[in-house]
Order: structure tokens, then sequence, then C-alpha cells
């Protein structure tokens, strides 16, 4: 046998012997019951587990979703990322995590929360936009939004630099809304989502939908006032239970009453099969292709069924703490994770 076919070399033994060290350190914590320490709450959660075979550096956190803040002003039912902590890092500290993604491979960033504009009245949202396109130079910056705090000011000062802008759109029916907790007051949901629409046609933001469908919207046909609205992208969502979150004694929402099965989101997806900007998601494809970062910069594994916290990228950098993230990049690609994501390249008519 010749000798190069049982030599490795010296990066692919200390890459092999790094992941051992791992694997066998996360089973002795396991065993004698030690855990990691949530931040901030003093909690324990269980020692997250490493991917058996993979090396710290086979993932690159090319999109990621920062939820920034957990704080929120509407109560939707199903929510799987509630007010557990008031929690918001400093605007700086939030900058030198996000500069850590960019120089760890970050193309994409999208904030979401919690409501994002509710958190000092959107201006610490705004700068950190501003701060990942003029700064890091991010090709896509991204806000997922339910829409009700943001206000024209905010489009004039920062919209230059924000490349989408999704809000959450449950129904077209207002009392539908009021049934979901997609409501604050007697707000017209729907009346604010036109208006918001308008707003980025006039200052050259991306506009999208984004819709969870469960139990009170399953039967709708929202097929008209999609084509009406005409987003870059529809996202549609199965609804799904994340214990801890919507499901389980220690959690905020009981969104158990919401859920579909799988069979009934199809018909929903056939129902809409002719709108173009359509993009279904369902529990399996949305389960773990997302890069989850939560308001401490953890991130998030939901491979359990849960959201168990990694370290802090700020403590421990990107490439140790996104081995814990349980993060399925083939399936983040085949639900279409990579897209057209610049508005640069788009071809939009504004």
């Amino acid at each position: 046998m010749r000798v190069s076919a049982v030599i490795a070399s010296p990066v692919t033994l200390l890459r092999q012997l790094f992941a051992d060290i791992l694997r066998v350190l996360a089973s002795l914590l396991a065993k004698v019951g030690y855990g990691t320490t949530d931040a901030g709450t003093g909690t324990t959660s269980p020692v997250p587990k490493v991917d058996e075979g993979r090396t710290p550096n086979e993932t690159t956190p090319t999109s990621v979703n920062y939820h920034f803040t957990r704080q929120c002003n509407y109560k939707c039912g199903f929510c799987f990322h509630t007010a557990k902590t008031s929690f918001v890092l400093p605007v700086e500290e939030a900058k030198r995590g996000l500069k850590l993604l960019k120089e760890s491979g970050m193309e994409k960033v999208n904030f979401s929360g919690g409501e994002p504009f509710l958190h000092d009245k959107g201006d610490f949202l705004g700068q950190m936009v501003q701060y990942c396109k003029r700064d890091l130079q991010l090709p896509s910056v991204s806000i997922v939004s339910n829409g009700s705090m943001i206000k024209e000011k905010w489009f004039q000062n920062y919209g230059d630099d924000l490349d989408i802008l999704a809000i959450s759109c449950d129904s077209f029916d207002e009392a539908t809304n009021q049934l979901i907790g997609r409501a604050q007051g007697r707000k017209s949901h729907v009346d604010n989502l036109h208006k918001i629409r308008s707003w980025c046609q006039q200052y050259r933001v991306a506009f999208k939908i984004n819709s969870v469908i469960n139990t009170f919207n399953v039967d709708e046909d929202m097929a008209e006032n999609i084509l009406q609205l005409n987003p870059v992208r529809w996202k549609v969502f199965q609804c799904l239970l994340i214990d801890g979150e919507n499901a389980g004694e220690k959690a905020l929402r009981e969104a158990e009453r919401f859920v579909i099965s799988e069979q009934l989101f199809q018909e929903f997806l056939e129902r809409h099969s002719g709108v173009p900007c359509l993009v279904p998601e369902s529990n399996e494809k949305m389960r773990n292709s997302y890069l989850i970062l939560d308001e401490y910069m953890r991130f998030l594994d939901c491979r359990e069924g849960r959201k168990d916290p990694s370290k802090s990228i700020l403590d421990v950098g990107v490439k140790e703490a996104i081995c814990f993230s349980g993060f399925d990049e083939k399936m983040f690609l085949k639900r279409g994770g990579k897209y057209v994501w610049s508005k640069a390249d788009m071809k939009m008519q504004w």
C-alpha cells in the first residue's frame, strides 16, 4: 500500500482531532449534568450537540437572521420567538458581532424580533442597517416587521441602505387578524400594509410579504390581494411549534390550536399556485434551515424541537459558536434560501 494513501495532511489530522475532542467533552459534560448557562437568566440549557463528522469551519454564515429583540406590540398566538427577555445589546456591541459575521463570510443579514421597529423607535435598527450596508458593505440587508411602528421618516433616513422589507400579513380579513393576534387595538393591519407598500415603491426598497398559514386562515384565498400588492417574494410558512416558545410548560404562547396538517398546507399552496412570487416553507423546510442569532448573539439550534443556544459569538467567535447552530445548509439551499437578494441586482420598476 502506498504511504500517501494512509497518511493524511497535518491540517486534516488537526481538524479531525479537534472535532473528536469536542465530541468527547460534550459527552462528558452531558454525563455529569453540566449545561450551558443562558446569559442574563441564570438558567441552564442542555449541552448543544456536535455534528459527527463535521469540522468547526465547514459552515459559512452566508445568511443570518438576527433577532436582536424579543419585545413586540402584537400578540400573535403562534409566535415562535416570544418576549422571554427584554434584553437588547448596546449598539456598538451589536456592530462588533455583525463585523465578526461579515469576516466569517456573511453576505446577507435579516433583522427581526420581536418587532424590530419597537426599540428606540426604529433608530437602533436604522443604525445597524446603515452600518451593514455602508461600513460592512453587505450585498443584502433586510428586515421582517409587522409594520405597525414604521414611519415615513424612517424611510427618509435609512431607506437607501435597506434592500428588502418584509411585512408579516396572515390575512386580508381584519376579523381574522384580530383572532390571530396580528393587530394592535382596532387599527387596520391591511390598510397599513398598503401604506408601507407605497413607501417601499417611493423610497426604492424591495417589498416582501410573510404569511403564517394556520387554522384561522387556511381556507382563505389571498391570491387577488397578493397579486395587487405585487411583492418580490411571498413567503408562506406552515405554522410551526417550538418547545419553550409556543408549546410546552414554559412557553408564553399556546400554538397547538393554530397548527394545521401537511395536507391542509398543501391544499392552500395549490389554491395559490398561480401566484408567481409564492415561496412555500413547510415545517420540514423551515425548522433547521435558518441561522438564527438571538438577542445575546447566540446561535439557536432547533433540531430537538426547541431552541438550544450556543455561546455568544461575542465571547467565542463565529467559528466555534456556529458548530452548535444545528444549521442544515443543504435544506437552506433546497428551500431557495440563496436568491437575488440585493436590490441593486433586482430588475425593479421603481
